[in-house]
């Protein structure tokens, strides 16, 4: 992964709101991982209006925190319906480990 594509990663990481949206959806993975409970969030696709009651921001907020950690590639994201559902980007988040090392 390029320098600049890396660079954006912790650009976007950088609000703290979208660093909790990224690790709340983090989070929501590791539990079905590991076969735990599901709350707010059920599945590995977290519904875009979930997230809205999950993290108690206005939906133009989220709207926008998921354009700018999709745009550093680390969900992808796709509407379903009237919603949309994101997903770690696996791939992005592996690079950024092996960056870091």
């Amino acid at each position: 992964m390029k320098q600049s594509n890396i660079a954006k990663v912790f650009k976007a990481l950088s609000s703290e709101q979208r660093l909790n949206l990224f690790k709340m959806i983090c989070d929501e993975t590791e539990k079905l991982n590991l076969g735990k409970e599901k709350n707010c969030c059920e599945g590995l696709e977290k519904a875009f209006t979930t997230a809205c009651d999950c993290l108690d921001l206005s939906r133009s907020t989220i709207s926008h925190h998921f354009k700018e950690l999709q745009n550093a590639g680390l969900i992808t994201c796709k509407r379903v319906g009237q919603s949309y559902s994101c997903m770690v980007n696996k791939d992005v988040v592996q690079e950024v480990r092996e960056f870091l090392k």
